[in-house]
């Protein structure tokens, strides 16, 4: 996983740790793609206060996934029901003409998506 998205999802799950203006900077730099310069104008700061903010920001999100792993969890969990799904599509392919396991695998299937849309 790439930093930008790494940071992105920590963002998200521990964003309520940073206090407003932290937030605000990791979440220009990291979700809209920002530059430090560009960051700074808007918020009306130096270039260096940015990145201190963003470093900050970065640390105190990095602290809270080394203590809890949801962030870890959330994406096993997304990995593990993608899996899930790609064996029951293979299941669903090689018995085409068993009424009762296609029928299993739709509900499979169903509950799987539904495990995805709560995480």
């Amino acid at each position: 996983m790439s930093k930008d998205l790494r940071f992105a999802m920590l963002l998200d799950c521990y964003g309520e740790f940073l206090t407003p203006h932290q937030y605000r900077l990791t979440e220009l730099y990291y979700c809209a793609d920002l530059s430090l310069s560009e960051i700074a104008e808007i918020v009306g700061i130096t270039r260096q206060g940015v990145r201190d903010g963003i470093k900050r920001g970065e640390q105190i999100l990095q602290e809270m996934e080394d203590k809890l792993q949801f962030a870890a969890r959330f994406n096993a969990l997304r990995e593990n029901y993608s899996a899930i799904a790609s064996t029951l599509q293979l299941i669903q392919t090689q018995t085409a003409d068993q009424p009762q396991v296609q029928t299993a695998c739709r509900e499979a299937m169903e509950a799987v998506h539904h495990g995805l849309e709560l995480l």
